[in-house]
């Protein structure tokens, strides 16, 4: 089973000022993240995501996670 908080840790590490919510849908390897992030601003949500990825990349090497659905925006 993936450990979420290590997964919220690592994306708030990889984007200072972030916050990041994240649920398991079923299995412990199918998850959705909420993530709010100052670094979004002006990018596309295809780029939002990337960087969101990005983060947790070991994680999907090592088939800890197998799939990711993410909400991503800026601080309103």
């Amino acid at each position: 089973m993936t450990d979420l908080a290590e997964l919220t840790r690592m994306i708030e590490r990889a984007l200072p000022g972030a916050s990041c919510e994240i649920i398991d849908q079923g299995g412990g390897d199918h998850l959705a993240a909420a993530v709010v992030a100052p670094q979004f601003a002006g990018l596309s949500r295809i780029e939002q995501h990337r960087l969101v990825y990005a983060a947790v990349q070991p994680r999907f090497d090592d088939g800890s996670i197998h799939a990711l659905a993410l909400k991503t925006r800026t601080p309103e």
